[in-house]
């Protein structure tokens, strides 16, 4: 089974495909999805839109696993994260994938056994479940994270 692992932004989504086979989960693929910040909203969806569609169909995954919003301080970053969300959201659902949902917390936990863990905790412990794999960047090191998160717990929900 290959799973994608969205980790939404409007500025840099970050995505990573990882493939479950029993319990052995190898490292696929992963990037990110940039949108020109001087963009119209409208302009960067449809790019954040575009560039999904063609993962998706590129690497043909048969679930997607996307981490749910967090609250900023500021409700217009929250408010431009809901949007991106939606728009991930979409997009998996729009190619008939299985759509499943973590929290931060919940995906700190799966990879590093507390909901606490730093970035740099998370991505070292994806250099041990994933040897090998390069990461492109913080965005898709969180959305292998989430991928991750969903092949251990795909058998338990």
């Amino acid at each position: 089974m290959l799973i994608i692992g969205l980790d939404p932004s409007l500025s840099c989504t970050g995505w990573g495909i990882v493939a479950k086979s029993g319990s052995r989960v190898s490292h696929i693929a992963n990037g990110q999805v940039r949108t020109d910040p001087k963009a119209p909203m409208a302009e960067r969806l449809v790019t954040l839109d575009r560039e999904l569609a063609d993962v998706i169909a590129r690497h043909a995954p048969d679930a997607g696993a996307v981490e749910e919003v967090f609250v900023n301080k500021n409700p217009q970053s929250t408010l431009k994260l809901g949007q991106a969300r939606g728009v991930c959201l979409l997009a998996l659902a729009r190619a008939g994938l299985p759509v499943h949902e973590y929290a931060t917390r919940l995906v700190k936990k799966a990879v590093v056994g507390t909901g606490g863990a730093e970035k740099a905790q998370v991505q070292a412990m994806l250099g041990v479940l994933l040897p090998g794999a390069q990461l492109a960047g913080a965005d898709a090191a969180d959305a292998l994270a989430v991928a991750l998160t969903h092949a251990q717990l795909a058998g338990s929900r």
